[in-house]
């Protein structure tokens, strides 16, 4: 079985996505330790173990804790799922992450690829680009909890491990997989484990996947990792199988935006456009769940709640707050809103933000998701046996298209 442990939720839906798009049987488990009964009958296993913006010791003991489980289960394979713009802060928490990867698999050397060039997010040179833009110039630089102001991935990562970076350049993954097996092993001779790789379109993708398709460990975004299971159907650990399919759901569908993405930003005011749509700010008292929810069922059809402001509201809120709380306040709040629509017959919920998709999950407090297979960037698609079940799509804020919350959402009514 593959083990994947994931910073946020919705990069640990995209990977079980992405495996199941390939035939793989995937689930995904909400925390550290969320090892379903069935574990047995899966391909793989993901766990979102949050850990993206916490602190780095949290995020190391979660880490433990999460990679520990998979072994313990004998997942053959660990993989470190993180954002493919390197989301991280000189503090972490992808390098305290990684060395606990390392340590516990006994990996003489990591590679790094967190690129989607599907997406536009490449890395050349060892930096980390954003369509023409380094990641640096772009809207990255302003995220409010991991701003990317560096774009250099070899010093972004060397700020946060005590091993030695390295890069892996892109000549020597267009010579092939061998060569990139190569000079990983030589990179841990020469006391450089960690290499960044270098990658500008999806054929680099499928040479790096082919070079560690059977490493004990891996790290990067889940762009590589879709390339696995053909290369473990093609070598026998994998047979073929159909993903079961998500059920229809007919009650009502609401948006949850909490990501202050511009791309979250763009994609409400697209849906508001013809949706009933409530802005709240975590600052106004009068902006509570039970008033939220008595909004929703004043509003006919589907509907979206959202506490994702501009950027500059954004920094006078976390003036008044902390950055930190401020994301407690607004994750907590949507979440308790999440509890009353599926309580008053909401089936259907699009969460917009990786951290906003976790508060809602744990609000409801759901413990497994059974998940569709990826069909395009931003749409994870999955299914959790509540009382009252429920279809979810959590989506990355970054990611999907200007259009995307009214037609998933409609989807979402005819899937099976």
């Amino acid at each position: 079985m593959f083990g994947g442990i994931a910073d946020d939720l919705t990069g640990a839906i995209e990977l079980a996505g992405m495996l199941a798009a390939g035939g793989c049987h995937a689930a995904v488990g909400m925390g550290p330790s969320a090892i379903p009964e069935e574990v047995v009958e899966l391909d793989a296993l993901v766990l979102a173990i949050k850990s993206r913006v916490v602190p780095a010791p949290v995020a190391a003991q979660r880490f433990a804790e999460a990679a520990a489980s998979l072994r313990q289960v004998g997942a053959r394979q660990l993989f470190f799922k993180y954002c493919a713009t390197f989301d991280s802060t000189p503090a972490g928490n992808i390098g305290p992450c990684a060395d606990i990867l390392r340590t516990q698999t006994g990996a003489a050397a990591l590679l790094f690829c967190p690129a989607f060039p599907n997406v536009d997010r490449t890395v050349y040179r060892g930096h980390l680009f954003v369509a023409d833009q380094l990641v640096s110039n772009s809207p990255k630089r302003h995220d409010p909890l991991t701003p990317m102001t560096e774009p250099d991935l070899v010093k972004v990562l060397g700020a946060q491990t005590r091993e030695k970076v390295g890069l892996l350049p892109l000549p020597i993954i267009r010579a092939g997989e061998q060569q990139v097996r190569r000079a990983l092993a030589e990179g841990a001779r020469a006391g450089t484990p960690y290499l960044i790789a270098d990658t500008a379109e999806e054929a680099d993708l499928v040479v790096l996947a082919e070079a560690t398709w059977d490493s004990c460990a891996m790290t990067g975004g889940s762009s590589v990792a879709a390339h696995y299971p053909a290369l473990w159907r093609r070598n026998g650990l994998i047979g073929s199988r159909a993903a079961p399919a998500l059920p229809r759901r007919r009650g009502r569908g609401a948006v949850l935006a909490g990501s202050l993405a511009e791309r979250t930003a763009v994609q409400i005011a697209e849906f508001s456009h013809h949706h009933p749509t409530l802005h709240l700010d975590i600052l106004n008292s009068a902006h509570t769940p039970e008033m939220a929810a008595r909004w929703a069922l004043e509003n006919s059809g589907p509907i979206c709640i959202a506490t994702t402001t501009s950027h500059e509201r954004a920094r006078e809120i976390q003036q008044a707050l902390g950055a930190g709380e401020a994301a407690r306040q607004a994750e907590r709040l949507l979440g308790e809103i999440a509890v009353r629509l599926v309580a008053s017959g909401f089936d259907r919920l699009l969460v917009a933000g990786g951290e906003t998709s976790g508060a809602v999950v744990d609000a409801l407090a759901i413990r497994h998701l059974a998940v569709a297979p990826f069909t395009a960037p931003g749409v994870g698609l999955c299914h959790a046996e509540l009382p009252r079940p429920i279809t979810l799509c959590l989506k990355s804020g970054k990611l999907g298209d200007t259009a995307m919350f009214a037609r998933v959402l409609a989807e979402m009514e005819g899937m099976e």
